[in-house]
């Protein structure tokens, strides 16, 4: 089962590196000037498509993630969730966005997406609208945290991490020096004041993310 896992991770990686060759056309082009204050000088698009102030999140502490509907680390969604049912009460709060730029592993309407996650892993967290991350499509936001936060190298010791960065680096021996958003389920927390203030990839155990979170809500 792990060896069928890991040729779909790599067949997804592969496809994923000849696709950032190119101009990805899915999304609409968001580019926008990058502020240099913090998060509560963006607004982002939810589910709805309504446009969210996140400067309305001032004083809490928040998780932003990337998803996918169909990747090997989408039961991450369950381990947010727990997340979000402990610490909602205390302060935290959770931006969810889709975003198929992995492997085209987020592949539904917003409303699809949406339907799948309540569906089949209860969540209740805020879910936006789905976005690319990467290249000259990536929104302000991710541009921002991005440059906050560059890529720190996957966990190893995970045999994901291990198969992700041999597969990367196989096309790139200086892809860990790139601040792009690597993979699925990529998260930065951000505290009380809007500031990034940790970057967890993938891999990184949860655990990790749960106490980085209860840290900040002391």
């Amino acid at each position: 089962m792990k060896r069928i896992k890991f040729m779909a991770i790599a067949m997804a990686v592969v496809a994923l590196m000849g696709a950032c060759k190119q101009q990805q056309t899915e999304c609409p082009d968001t580019t926008e000037t990058v502020p240099t204050d913090n998060l509560y000088a963006f607004s982002a698009v939810d589910g709805n498509g309504d446009t969210v102030d996140l400067a309305t999140l001032k004083g809490k502490v928040v998780l932003v993630v990337n998803t996918a509907t169909e990747c090997g680390f989408t039961p991450q969604y369950e381990e947010l969730q727990k997340l979000y049912a402990a610490y909602n009460g205390h302060g935290l709060e959770i931006l969810d966005f889709p975003c198929n730029q992995f492997g085209q592993q987020a592949p539904g309407s917003n409303e699809e997406i949406h339907a799948f996650c309540t569906g089949t892993y209860n969540t209740t967290f805020a879910q936006m609208a789905k976005i690319d991350v990467n290249g000259d499509s990536a929104t302000a936001l991710y541009q921002w945290l991005k440059a906050k936060a560059p890529f720190g190298g996957f966990d190893t010791t995970d045999p994901r991490g291990a198969y992700l960065d041999k597969m990367f680096r196989s096309q790139d021996p200086e892809y860990d020096k790139n601040p792009d958003i690597k993979w699925n389920f990529t998260k930065f927390l951000i505290d009380r004041q809007g500031n990034v203030v940790r970057r967890f990839e993938p891999t990184d155990p949860m655990s990790a993310v749960n106490d980085a979170v209860a840290e900040l809500l002391r």
